[in-house]
């Protein structure tokens, strides 16, 4: 399945961190041991959750930037690991194709968490995107 399962699983991985207050890399390690994983997937869900950890201050302003009367700490944690996700790509992954961390995030949404949802973050990264994707703003 590839970059699909590797998205789905960073993140269950993000979400789970987030709950137990656990951005190790120990945590990330025990993770990726948990399920087999192609070499690519790990890459991306150990790169990802890494990256995301480490930009989180700006990512998070982001999400408070454009999420208009929402403080991240009310955003359910299955939509704000989402938009982490999203957010990342879009800053600072400029392999990947903006429509394509949306869409991915959009279908993740719909997968995990409701309608309203991915309403919502499709709002939310459309903002970004539209806005351009400069990360220290």
């Amino acid at each position: 399945m590839g970059r699909k399962l590797a998205r789905e699983s960073a993140m269950k991985l993000l979400f789970q961190m987030h709950l137990n207050n656990d951005f190790s890399s120990e945590s990330i390690n025990i993770f990726i041991n948990s399920d087999e994983f192609s070499d690519d997937e790990k890459e991306y869900i150990v790169d990802t959750a890494n990256k995301v950890i480490e930009n989180l201050e700006i990512i998070d302003s982001k999400i408070e930037k454009y999420a208009v009367g929402w403080k991240v700490n009310r955003i359910p944690k299955v939509d704000l690991s989402i938009l982490r996700i999203a957010i990342y790509e879009i800053l600072f992954r400029s392999d990947i194709p903006v429509e394509v961390s949306i869409n991915e995030a959009i279908d993740i949404s719909k997968k995990y968490s409701t309608s309203e949802s991915s309403k919502f973050i499709n709002g939310l990264l459309g903002s970004i995107a539209r806005d351009g994707n400069d990360s220290n703003d």
